[in-house]
């Protein structure tokens, strides 16, 4: 009886005992395990700190915008690549569970796909910055610029929007279960697919409208446009929407359907240069061949008019007044709406100067005319 009794209790040391190396040994392979991911991460990223030091300092000697771009557009996704890359050369080596290193692998795999789905969003953008850096807008002439940036824009937001999508996709795919409930999705299809189009009709349609937009180019970027009354510049196109920077510097937002389904002024479609015009009113009385000579004397003293276009007419004339149109043209929308009210502020004071009686005036018909009742009455006031 006590035999047996201190068997079971020797047995239950022992399995104790057991039980504590396996727990002290699972223990230990999992702290060199940590230690050894842990250092393959701290030398990755030390490696990462190291070669962009040495990258930014050869960029900015050499000078040069597509390696700055390089530096600026990619320091950030190699800071997430190589410790990916050291985690996924050092989990083999490292003394782990089976489950455990499987779980590990599989997350490492996941973020390599991320990575590679940055690392491509990164090309993306730097071969906009290539275009962007040789077609400047900062030129007088700047119509085939802004053409092509805009394009590049728009396709570039696209692209990383389909890259995004698609690496998620991947992702998702490297889960069964998810697979599997995708697979079943697309199967089914029927009222859900119906719900989801049109749940995502506007989001769609803003999709081609940006397509048609990069290739029939009704906008660009810096185009001079009025939509909606507001009148204002292309600050920017984005995959769904458009910037509009209106002349007091508030922005107008503006789905990017609008711009194909709804008619707007653009004042920069072929070409930046335009006419403008300035209304005069004056009297009957005016002189127009010398207030000509004034307006071609005006635009001649500003750089504003760019010395193509202008002219001076009598475009309407109404029972009290005449109508002058003075015609100019200049570089483009801002300059010419400057120039219309430097000209408009010159003839005026021209007139005011030289012709004061030209200015409108209302007549009356019978002002120094004495009616039979008035020459009677001072014909007797003299006789007295």
């Amino acid at each position: 009886m006590n035999l047996n009794a201190g068997d079971a209790l020797a047995q239950a040391s022992a399995q104790q005992e057991n039980t504590l190396q396996n727990f002290w040994g699972d223990t230990r392979l999992l702290l060199i395990s940590g230690a050894l991911l842990a250092v393959a991460v701290a030398l990755a990223l030390v490696g990462h700190y190291v070669l962009y030091q040495v990258i930014e300092r050869l960029a900015r000697r050499k000078g040069d915008r597509a390696d700055l771009s390089f530096v600026k557009r990619s320091k950030s996704p190699a800071r997430f690549m190589l410790p990916l890359l050291a985690l996924e050369l050092s989990v083999p080596f490292a003394p782990l569970p089976a489950h455990l290193k499987a779980i590990l692998q599989h997350t490492v795999g996941l973020g390599m796909i991320a990575s590679v789905g940055w690392g491509a969003i990164v090309v993306v953008q730097l071969l906009g910055d290539l275009v962007f850096a040789r077609y400047t807008i900062d030129v007088a002439d700047n119509l085939a610029a802004r053409r092509i940036r805009t394009q590049t824009q728009v396709l570039q937001r696209t692209v990383v929007v389909v890259v995004t999508v698609v690496t998620l996709a991947i992702m998702l795919m490297t889960f069964p279960a998810v697979r599997h409930i995708g697979t079943s999705l697309l199967a089914s299809a029927g009222l859900a697919g119906l719900i989801v189009g049109m749940a995502a009709r506007s989001t769609l349609t803003n999709v081609i409208a940006g397509m048609q937009v990069a290739l029939s180019q009704p906008i660009r970027i810096d185009d001079a446009v009025v939509v909606e009354g507001e009148w204002g510049w292309i600050e920017e196109i984005d995959a769904s929407y458009v910037v509009v920077r209106i002349w007091d510097l508030r922005r107008l937002i503006v789905p990017l359907s609008y711009f194909i389904e709804k008619p707007f002024q653009n004042w920069t479609r072929t070409r930046a240069d335009l006419l403008g015009t300035v209304m005069i009113y004056t009297d009957f009385t005016a002189p127009v061949d010398e207030i000509r000579k004034e307006l071609l004397r005006i635009l001649q003293s500003t750089d504003l008019w760019d010395g193509k276009s202008w002219g001076l007419q009598v475009t309407d004339a109404s029972p009290g007044t005449m109508q002058l149109r003075a015609l100019m043209s200049a570089r483009n929308g801002p300059t010419a709406f400057d120039l219309r009210c430097y000209v408009r502020e010159k003839l005026i004071s021209f007139i005011q100067a030289n012709f004061p009686n030209s200015l409108p005036q209302v007549r009356n018909q019978n002002a120094g005319v004495p009616t039979p009742f008035t020459a009677l009455h001072d014909t007797e006031q003299l006789n007295q």
